[in-house]
């Protein structure tokens, strides 16, 4: 794959609102959609959840799209560029993150999520040639300790057995690697040379029909759950925690790089233990408390902007 690296653009402040305003509505929103994935799992076949979700976000996407007046028109070398993101982005990654909510808990999976830090920095570095800064190097590091911590202490409240818990993982892990591919390839001159809401229509289009040709070999014709619950969780998952927040995150990319983008996914778990706090009684241990602390002392850290030289 030919990706042509680019001149690291000037780096935006994270006290600038047209950044740390989208940070932390991506970041709020993204923590409360573990608690709605989980009751999705249940009568409706993974599949076929993850196809229903980006049937109506490819609808909302479009429909957002005419509303703001942006051109939905691509070239040819784009429409295959944006099935591979949809495919990658919207496609393997959520059937990845849906399944692996069978053997792990929603918490782990978001904590896990956090490793996407890593995978960004790596591949914007040699894919794009965008340096890592001193200051993200070692806020990683203190939030990958933070990141451990939680890891340690939903490992340990995991009901499932040693087995189980591995496989999870495992399925995050390959969502993760995914997304980061998908987070990377945005950012190229090919793609974004688009705005940011055509170029997620389109990929939401072709990962919708993705879905809903793999949910149809795997699990049949389509069944749906007709509880309040489910319906809502659909809609929210599909027009809240997603149309709303991708355009947000992925204009993120662009204006401060892959890497501290990533940054959403340490505030994420964080996000959902406070709202498993006031909605399920969660209660705090001495390991979340530090994990939380240090994830968050390791956000302030890496997103400190080099000053510009002299």
């Amino acid at each position: 794959m030919n990706i042509a690296k680019t001149e690291p653009a000037e780096e935006l402040s994270f006290l600038e609102p047209r950044v740390w305003i989208p940070f932390m509505v991506t970041s709020l929103i993204w923590g409360s959609t573990w608690l709605v994935i989980r009751d999705q799992l249940g009568t409706v076949p993974t599949t076929w959840s993850v196809a229903y979700r980006f049937i109506l976000s490819a609808i909302g996407m479009f429909l957002l799209a005419l509303v703001m007046r942006q051109s939905l028109k691509i070239d040819r070398a784009m429409v295959g560029w944006t099935m591979l993101l949809g495919l990658l982005q919207f496609g393997v990654n959520f059937n990845f993150v849906y399944t692996a909510e069978h053997y792990v808990t929603s918490g782990l999976v978001a904590v896990v999520f956090a490793l996407l830090i890593v995978p960004n920095a790596v591949l914007a570095k040699y894919w794009l040639g965008r340096p890592i800064s001193g200051a993200f190097k070692w806020g990683s590091a203190i939030a990958s300790v933070g990141v451990g911590l939680l890891m340690l202490q939903e490992y340990r409240a995991a009901p499932m057995g040693g087995a189980d818990v591995l496989f999870g993982l495992f399925l995050v892990l390959c969502s993760v690697a995914t997304v980061s591919v998908s987070n990377v390839l945005q950012v190229t001159p090919k793609i974004a040379r688009f705005p940011t809401i055509t170029i997620l229509a389109w990929s939401m289009l072709w990962g919708s029909i993705g879905n809903s040709i793999y949910a149809f070999i795997t699990a049949g014709p389509p069944i749906i759950d007709m509880r309040p619950g489910y319906i809502g969780g659909v809609f929210y998952l599909s027009i809240i925690g997603t149309v709303v927040t991708f355009p947000l995150y992925f204009r993120l990319i662009r204006d401060i790089g892959p890497g501290k983008a990533a940054y959403t996914g340490v505030v994420i778990p964080v996000v959902a233990m406070i709202l498993s706090t006031i909605f399920e009684g969660y209660v705090w241990s001495t390991l979340a408390l530090a994990g939380g602390a240090l994830a968050m002392l390791g956000l302030v850290v890496a997103m400190q902007t080099p000053k510009p030289s002299r």
